[in-house]
């Protein structure tokens, strides 16, 4: 299991700032996945738009909540 480090939410409109922070913990692990599913002949592509409509339903089922 990946652990993930936060620090303090970024204060006032950090959208970028939150943004950067979790390219920087996530980039990795989506790479290796689509490294991973490529190795097993799947297409990048696909893999990456997959990750992304997860991301959304995610979003999506919890905007509710937010």
């Amino acid at each position: 299991m990946v652990e993930f480090k936060f620090s303090d939410p970024p204060l006032g409109n950090g959208t970028d700032e939150i943004s950067s922070e979790c390219q920087r913990q996530l980039l990795p692990i989506v790479d290796e996945i689509v490294r991973a599913a490529a190795a097993a002949g799947w297409n990048e592509k696909d893999v990456l738009l997959a990750m992304a409509d997860v991301a959304w339903d995610l979003y999506e089922k919890r905007r509710g909540d937010l």
